[in-house]
């Protein structure tokens, strides 16, 4: 079942449906499943299952931007934007011999301002 993520503007279609599973195993670390429940609490008029239609409508949206080769900035806390590693030499550690390492597409964060004098202050 597909949805059209219709509360933020964005063109594409999005599947949900997954149900998201606390794991307790995972302390210390956000998951998907905490900021559905972040949402959740925040945003009291929404069901659960809206919660997790805008989380997976943004994640998607920053995936398809990047996808596209487009930067994605959220002001006060951080940009999204592709990185190519050029094609270079390398080494096979088995036998030595050099290979041909092909051109790469990686995924950046840049953590914004606000953030950064976040972790730093004292």
């Amino acid at each position: 079942m597909k949805e059209r993520c219709s509360f933020i503007a964005v063109s594409h279609h999005f599947p949900y449906g997954k149900s998201l599973i606390h794991d307790p195993s995972r302390r210390g670390a956000m998951t998907k499943a905490h900021l559905i429940e972040k949402v959740t609490e925040k945003a009291t008029t929404l069901s659960r299952r809206d919660a997790e239609k805008v989380v997976n409508c943004i994640f998607d949206s920053i995936r398809d931007a990047l996808k596209k080769g487009e930067k994605t900035e959220i002001r006060g806390f951080g940009s999204f934007r592709l990185r190519i590693r050029r094609t270079k030499d390398g080494r096979n550690p088995k036998t030595g011999e050099t290979v041909a390492v092909p051109e790469k597409r990686m995924p950046f964060f840049k953590a914004g301002k606000e953030i950064k004098e976040l972790l730093n202050s004292d």
